[in-house]
């Protein structure tokens, strides 16, 4: 067991750009690097054009809002189609998306037809195609680097996002001082073409399943199902809101610092976002070396302290090249915190709910940042120092209040899927019948009964996120040994479901109670005897009363 681990640590934390051996994560590595220095250079030229309509400072900050509250609304529907649809064709469709919408803000800037609503709104679709886009990008790394390269896939990713950060601000900076910015514009929707044309080539693999494929209602029930009863995975996304709601006013209030605090141009503020780029691309580079020397848990807490103090100089120094400084070690702490908590949501996630699940991780961290920097736009009307100051008071009461949940405790979860094994019955059910009523029973030593209930507490809460709408454990006042574990779920397709939802980490818990199996009918499976499933195999006179009373 030892070298095992050891070998897993070697392959987790191996060479920072080992997914670049795969060809097609290299593509779309390049493609995704392309597009997103033209989405930020979009950004820097929408915060800008917002601020030469002589806008207020919380109309400026809304820009950010408008970017990423499209995710608070659509995360989990996002999910749930990343999860039933083809993620391929998906991630075309949005991608195209996105790309018109930079065609329409492109052409009506050249007109000199851009408002303060117009820009916000076209700046809201962009980001609600970021938002139906974000999960499936997310949930097909696996499909394209071995599993213990996902890590660094991830943080991969994150670096062409700050690659783009460090060139994207300057680039457009630069060339909105110069052309304007329709050019910015034009840019952002030339750079799509590239992720568009990789994936359209990319044949992704099929997956293999007799089920049919959920509907959008029922995935949308077993997202929330699964959020409400996985609290690792509830854990990962408190954390990561409680960091980045308050860290959102670093960039948020940004443009106002450079105009009214260090008095520069566009020129200044994109060089100014660069900084913060290239330590976000800096630490991606060496996370796997930051990884071997700290748990995820205490790699947070350092980068939070971190931000606390790029906060706090961001919001008081009125020296650039100071501002410089802070916002590149916030670039660094920022890209190594977000990091930490994509990797914890993604090893918490089985993968039948992988989208979905990566859906709630983005309503946490892009809906904090959405929410947070209109309220910091808010109380920087009153105050932009007092904002930088009471966002920095936040991320330390975060910090004080998140230690109760552990980004760590992912590391014993193995969320590999297990062979289902159908049950055998003699009636068979329709997929839609139900409800079906599960029983499974246990005979305990007394000496055992402690640990056996305090087990079942997980077997629960495995059983309500993969199906179970109602659960219980009871036990015989006969006979005291004998339990009986009952739960419900609300069709026979929905059960046949949880058995193809088992994952290696359930397997083995089950393993630790599957000795106290009753042997002699451990496992009942019972359905409505009102549901057509049952009452298609009632004796005819028994039919014909009950079509009696039905008139």
């Amino acid at each position: 067991m030892p070298e095992a681990s050891t070998l897993e640590a070697a392959k987790q934390f191996g060479s920072p750009w080992a997914p670049l051996r795969h060809p097609i994560f290299f593509a779309l590595f390049i493609a995704q690097l392309v597009s997103n220095i033209g989405t930020l250079m979009q950004n820097v030229g929408s915060a800008w054009l917002m601020g030469d309509l002589h806008a207020s400072p919380t109309l400026v900050a809304l820009v950010q809002s408008a970017t990423f509250l499209p995710v608070l609304f659509f995360g989990i529907p996002s999910g749930v189609l990343a999860d039933i649809a083809d993620r391929r064709k998906l991630i075309l469709l949005t991608q195209t998306w996105m790309m018109s919408s930079s065609v329409v803000l492109t052409a009506l800037s050249f007109a000199h037809r851009v408002t303060p609503g117009i820009l916000l709104a076209l700046t809201f679709t962009l980001g609600l195609g970021n938002a139906l886009n974000g999960p499936a990008w997310q949930a097909i790394q696996p499909d394209l680097v071995p599993r213990e390269d996902v890590p660094q896939a991830i943080a991969l990713g994150t670096l062409t996002f700050n690659v783009g950060r460090a060139v994207g601000p300057a680039l457009g900076g630069l060339l909105i001082a110069a052309a304007g910015a329709p050019w910015v514009f034009l840019i952002n929707a030339i750079s799509f073409l590239g992720v568009v044309f990789v994936v359209a080539r990319w044949r992704a693999p099929k997956a293999k399943s007799l089920l049919p494929v959920e509907s959008f209602a029922g995935a949308t029930k077993a997202c929330l199902r699964y959020g409400a009863n996985a609290p690792i995975l509830r854990g990962v996304l408190f954390r990561t809101a409680l960091f980045f709601l308050p860290g959102s006013a670093l960039s948020a209030l940004l443009p106002v610092v450079v105009r009214e605090r260090l008095h520069l141009q566009s020129g200044g503020y994109g060089v100014l976002l660069a900084t913060f780029g290239i330590g976000a691309a800096i630490s991606a580079v060496i996370r796997p070396r930051v990884a071997r020397r700290w748990s995820s848990d205490a790699l947070v807490v350092r980068m939070t302290l971190l931000a606390i103090v790029v906060t706090i100089t961001v919001g008081v120094v009125r020296n650039a090249w100071v501002v410089g400084v802070a916002l590149f070690v916030g670039g660094f702490a920022w890209t190594l915190a977000v990091t930490a908590t994509n990797v914890a949501a993604q090893s918490a996630l089985a993968s039948w709910v992988r989208a979905r699940g990566l859906g709630l991780y983005m309503i946490s961290i892009t809906g904090s940042v959405s929410l947070g920097s209109a309220l910091w736009g808010l109380v920087a009307e009153w105050s932009l120092v007092g904002a930088y100051l009471v966002a920095a008071g936040f991320l330390l009461v975060g910090l004080l209040f998140s230690s109760r949940w552990k980004l760590g405790a992912v590391a014993g979860i193995d969320v590999t899927p297990v062979p289902a094994i159908d049950p055998i019955v003699t009636l068979v059910p329709q997929a839609s019948d139900g409800p079906v009523v599960v029983t499974v029973a246990y005979l305990v030593p007394d000496t055992d009964v402690a640990v056996f209930t305090h087990t079942m507490k997980a077997v629960e809460r495995y059983r309500r996120r993969t199906g179970a709408y109602r659960w219980g454990l009871f036990r015989d006042l006969a006979t005291p040994n004998r339990f009986l574990e009952i739960f419900h779920v609300e069709s026979w397709l929905e059960h046949l479901r949880q058995h193809h939802r088992t994952t290696a980490s359930f397997d083995g818990l089950f393993d630790s109670v599957r000795g106290y199996l009753d042997g002699e009918m451990p496992v009942q499976h019972l359905l409505s005897a009102y549901s057509p499933g049952a009452t298609d195999h009632l004796a005819p006179d028994a039919r014909a009363a009950e079509e009696g009373d039905a008139e």
